[in-house]
């Protein structure tokens, strides 16, 4: 039952990256404004631990001092609306290989304003059809059972779909950066969680889709089991946004192989397999990113030199690389009309004869 438990949980793991990582690709290269990749910076990186554990910390106080019940009713709201979308957003290209090519799909656009005349500004602006309408409505259902049951397959399909979309829109710009941002993390996992017990604590009280479970006694009481073993998103997310930056690294080399992304993947592997023996011997809870982070990191720098590519690997930059004639549009243009019209509008922008003086890479 163990076996099955921890086997499943690295088989879960690595879904989410490898597609998410190809998804990543083509997301780069989408020209949809819906589906441009957030992309995190150095600054944001160095960040992220701080804030990371200042909601930590938040959570802990607020379980010891509020009620447990009402705390997590209110996340599980919140999680529901959450998950409905992102299990939406996961299912849609799959279920596009299901409608017939005589299905009645009709296009519709949520477009919400701010000001008027010249001083309009866009605040949302969702383009979705038909299909998108029945993925909707498919992931409510997931949605009603996991607010209803709690049951771990629904919060597991939940988690999938944030591991999934995470790896897929959240971007780090270079190789530094996923550095800074994996070593920070590492520090902060471990302190929390050898350090105190408020990572243990809060991972055990808080009943939202934040983790991957699967029950050790499920060949005992089957669907009904209650004796879990966990992964955290963030040790999904957190290597898997490394990994996929690696496979966009790769694809720039142009040399027609992965290299990078199957050595980083292997290593996601190893560490997560050296967490859970870890586990196993000392009966104790670990931090997995102590062995994630230098496994994701040390094997592909190995391999870079051996290969003498360490200066190519550090001085890539994946947003000039992959989305080389990508605009930034610092305001909108006025929008009226239909969905068309919108399109005219941008375009006249973007192609203006205007040309900015040209800046030195620093100023940039």
């Amino acid at each position: 039952g163990m076996a099955l438990a921890y086997g499943s949980l690295v088989l879960m793991a690595l879904l989410p990256i490898f597609f998410g990582a190809l998804r990543s690709v083509s997301c780069a290269k989408s020209k949809n404004s819906s589906e441009m990749p957030e992309t995190i910076t150095s600054r944001d990186a160095a960040r992220f631990p701080i804030v990371a554990s200042c909601t930590l910390l938040g959570l802990y106080l607020f379980f010891k001092i509020f009620s447990q019940e009402y705390i997590n009713l209110l996340l599980s709201m919140y999680f529901f609306v959450l998950g409905i979308l992102a299990l939406s957003h996961t299912i849609s290209p799959m279920m596009n290989r299901f409608f017939p090519a005589n299905f009645p799909n009709k296009q519709y656009q949520l477009l919400f304003t701010q000001g008027s005349g010249e001083s309009k500004e866009e605040i949302v602006n969702y383009e979705f059809d038909t299909k998108d309408l029945v993925c909707l409505a498919l992931s409510s259902v997931v949605g009603v059972w996991y607010l209803l049951r709690k049951h771990w397959i629904a919060n597991n399909l939940f988690g999938l779909a944030f591991s999934l979309n995470g790896v897929e829109l959240l971007h780090l710009n270079n190789v530094s950066t996923g550095c800074i941002l994996l070593g920070g993390l590492f520090i902060y996992d471990v302190f929390w969680v050898f350090g105190t017990n408020v990572m243990v604590t809060v991972a055990k009280s808080f009943e939202a889709p934040i983790k991957l479970v699967f029950p050790q006694d499920l060949l005992e009481k089957g669907l009904d089991a209650d004796n879990f073993a966990m992964l955290g998103l963030g040790d999904i997310v957190i290597p898997g946004i490394f990994i996929a930056l690696l496979l966009r690294f790769d694809i720039s080399l142009k040399k027609n192989t992965h290299t990078y992304f199957y050595t980083s993947f292997v290593a996601y592997i190893f560490g997560l397999g050296l967490t859970i023996f870890i586990m196993h011997i000392f009966k104790h809870a670990q931090p997995a990113l102590l062995y994630l982070v230098p496994a994701c990191i040390g094997f592909p720098l190995l391999v870079a030199l051996a290969k003498g590519e360490v200066t190519e690997m550090f001085s890539y930059e994946s947003s000039a690389e992959i989305l080389p004639h990508t605009p930034r549009l610092t305001h909108f243009p006025t929008v009226s009309g239909s969905p068309a019209s919108l399109a005219d509008s941008m375009q006249q922008k973007l192609s203006c004869p205007r040309r900015r003086r040209q800046q030195s890479p620093s100023a940039m």
